[in-house]
């Protein structure tokens, strides 16, 4: 297959899986599922193999929000928005077909916890402003409040008797800080169990089978570790050797072992630990990542006792494995879907490392920087094979995620059309323990970009292979304040930009993002425009537009509540004042996305943007070298 549209059609049509939810009896397991070529609900049967789709159209075309069984696995909630605005209600769809509604309120709904007794769900919304906690019981129909705190309430859970809630939230003047509680489940008589210090984060991720125990997570020690808080004596076991960042995932049925994730460099590996001797053992799967439904809510664990969760490396697409824990074989319950191509087509990953101050040698134009700590940073490389090879430079969004050895459509499909791409875990990622990610706290735009820009440096010096005539920086999200950022403050270094969903104007993005992003990721990091004033202008893409020396493609969804589209047009707008041209033989281009949000999985809309990148890329910088005087 040579035609560049069959190639990108192509890929874009691979059917993906996405959320894998088994239900309470581990007989089924519901996921999203797009192999008709729109997301629908889909369940599977464990025993027979057979999977049936349940819906035709009724839930979101973007599979962002994940599923949840109702107690006797009739049932599945699912989260609805329009047109990707995030603003869920809950509904429930049976296997029939019928859809009910469950909850529906002003603001963004997210499912929690479902209770086993079959009458209780637990959601957080933000419908008063911030993100806190409510009730919905299944018999009267009502839903009501349960917390009120100032700060964002996270990862609630319901006892098993479904009499005791366990969430996370903070109450200090610590601001990094994030602690434990157990409540009542109407939120009365809360109690904060003070796991590790102040300052660092604790989070519940599970309750034992008994309801006396609390499988938790904490990062006092920098690295985060997993343990059990003992209800009846307040006393907490930590489990692990401290040598990797850990958090919990589930106990298992036997109460005696518990399931945690492990970050291992690039790989998120599934680990069991044995509560009495404290013994942990690696599950035996290839390396990449793993992932489970149960972080959100629901089971790990299936009928017979395997374990179920999904799995994907660099080449192989996401599949659906159980694994036997007495024998440490596994089955693949769902494969992946390759159409045309193999997983030998697609680029691996080389994982590398290297040295930062955060200061890069090309000169920067926005803001200088003395030499900031010196710490090793991790990235990847997929090498397209193309000789010289162009590059794009692609930043990760979050800011607190990581880039893991998994499948990324977006990096395969630059692949596909030549283009090596470097993904880079600078400082402030997750993975790398609390001391890492706190290095950018008020410092957006700061190290983190010069990290960036010192991989890209590091790369075209180390490889002699790539053109550092063609490199072009890619982000969506804080990948795309990246993109923003990277061309405006190292412009000598960059060919050309895609800045997707971005961010550009920090103080803006302050006051018209959703409340518990403002405060828990722009306060969080930059404190408030009144308070850092300076700082909010001083690091925002657009004060410094002028800086703008190479072709720059501004794409944004006209739905999305986490970064406004008022961003890009903000962004737009300053180039404009400046003197910059719009148009396909401008200084930039620009483009909104329709019946879109913060990004989408619905393959029509991800075949338009990967079109919108080819097209871009093709006519700005092209994966031929181009002739020299000498040819």
């Amino acid at each position: 297959m040579t035609d560049p549209d069959e190639i990108l059609e192509e890929l874009a049509s691979l059917p993906t899986m996405a959320h894998p939810t088994a239900s309470a009896s581990g007989e089924a397991v519901a996921l999203y599922y797009d192999v008709t070529g729109r997301n629908e609900l889909h369940v599977l049967d464990v025993e027979t193999g057979e999977l049936e789709r349940w819906s035709d159209g009724e839930v979101p075309r973007n599979a962002r929000w994940f599923l949840a069984w109702d107690a006797d696995g009739d049932r599945v909630f699912f989260h609805q928005d329009d047109a990707g605005d995030e603003q869920n209600d809950l509904y429930a769809m049976s296997r029939d077909g019928e859809i009910e509604p469950v909850v529906a309120m002003d603001g963004q709904v997210v499912i929690h916890d479902v209770g086993g007794d079959g009458e209780t769900l637990l959601v957080g919304s933000n419908r008063d402003g911030q993100m806190n906690l409510y009730r919905h019981d299944f018999p009267s129909g009502e839903t009501s409040k349960v917390t009120e705190y100032d700060r964002a309430v996270w990862g609630s859970h319901l006892s098993p008797a479904c009499d005791r809630i366990a969430y996370a939230t903070n109450e200090t003047d610590d601001f990094d800080n994030r602690d434990v509680y157990v409540a009542n489940v109407d939120g009365s008589e809360p109690r904060n169990l003070e796991i590790g210090a102040v300052g660092a984060e604790a989070s519940p991720a599970d309750w034992g089978p008994d309801g006396d125990r609390l499988l938790v997570s904490d990062n006092t020690d920098d690295l985060g570790r997993a343990g059990v808080y003992d209800l009846r004596t307040d006393e907490v076991t930590w489990y692990g050797e401290g040598e990797w960042d850990e958090h919990g995932i589930a106990f298992l049925p036997d109460g005696d072992r518990v399931l945690v994730g492990r970050a291992r460099g690039a790989l998120a590996v599934p680990v069991v630990y044995d509560l009495e001797t404290g013994d942990g053992r690696e599950l035996d799967v290839p390396d990449g990542v793993a992932t489970f439904g149960a972080q959100y809510t629901g089971t790990v664990t299936l009928a017979d006792g395997r374990v179920v969760f999904q799995h994907t490396t660099p080449t192989r697409r996401p599949e659906l494995l159980a694994y036997d824990l007495e024998t440490d074989e596994y089955e693949t319950l769902l494969e992946a879907e390759y159409g045309p191509f193999d997983p030998e087509d697609f680029a691996d990953a080389e994982h590398l490392t290297f040295e930062s101050d955060g200061v890069p040698e090309t000169p920067a134009r926005a803001v200088d920087h003395e030499p900031y700590e010196e710490l090793e940073i991790g990235a990847l490389l997929y090498d397209s094979g193309v000789r010289p090879s162009p590059l794009i430079v692609n930043p990760h969004g979050g800011p607190r995620a990581r880039d893991t050895k998994s499948f990324d459509l977006y990096t395969q499909v630059l692949v596909s059309r030549g283009f090596s791409v470097l993904q880079v875990n600078y400082r402030g990622s997750t993975g790398r323990g609390r001391e890492f990610v706190e290095k950018l706290i008020d410092d957006w735009g700061g190290a983190e970009q010069g990290d960036v820009a010192s991989a890209a440096e590091h790369v075209i010096e180390s490889r002699d292979w790539i053109d550092d005539e063609r490199v072009v920086v890619f982000g969506g999200s804080y990948g795309g304040y990246s993109a923003y950022w990277q061309m405006v403050q190292y412009p000598d270094l960059y060919d050309g930009g895609v800045a997707w969903i971005g961010l550009t104007d920090l103080e803006e993005q302050y006051e018209n993002t959703m409340p518990h992003y403002r405060v828990e990721l722009m306060e969080k990091y930059l404190g408030t425009p009144e308070e850092n004033p300076e700082l909010y202008a001083e690091r925002s893409p657009s004060t410094h537009v002028e800086n703008l020396e190479a072709p720059l493609l501004l794409v944004h969804g006209v739905t999305d509540s986490r970064v406004p589209v008022s961003q890009a047009r903000t962004f737009r707008d300053a180039l404009e004042e400046a003197g910059y041209e719009a148009g396909e033989g401008g200084d930039f281009e620009y483009r909104e996305l329709g019946e879109e949000g913060h990004a989408s999985s619905d393959q029509a809309q991800k075949l338009r943007m990967f079109q919108l990148l080819d097209d871009f890329l093709e006519r700005r910088v092209g994966t031929e070298a181009p002739a020299t005087a000498d040819d």
